[in-house]
């Protein structure tokens, strides 16, 4: 039996991607208690801001930009939850440092 792709979610928002996969698996393994297969991305211009996911011999993990730590998942709705809450936490950084960078421009012009 094939994993079956249980969630998906893509969406565009300016140079911001998201997509969020979420299969489940035939059966539990070591490397995947919980029975889930699962990619959150959450990205711009070929850079990943944030990504969550449980590749084969990696396990599960979360991506901040070049930075990899490990990720304990508790549920689907959880792992959903803490995705929703960092790609938020990005878009303000995102915000900030344009806002920054006007703000510099601003300072530069008077």
């Amino acid at each position: 039996m094939k994993a079956r792709q249980i969630f998906r979610y893509k969406d565009r928002q300016g140079d911001v991607i998201v997509e969020m996969v979420i299969w489940a698996l035939p059966s539990t393994s070591a490397e995947r208690p919980h029975g889930i297969k699962y990619r959150l991305f959450c990205g711009r211009s070929g850079e990943c801001l944030v990504r969550y996911d449980n590749e084969a011999g990696k396990g599960d993990h979360r991506h901040y930009g070049d930075h990899e730590v490990f990720y304990r998942v508790q549920s689907v709705d959880r792992l959903l939850a803490d995705f929703r809450v960092v790609r938020q936490f990005g878009r303000m950084c995102i915000r900030m440092v344009r806002f920054c960078r006007f703000a510099d421009a601003l300072r530069m012009l008077g």
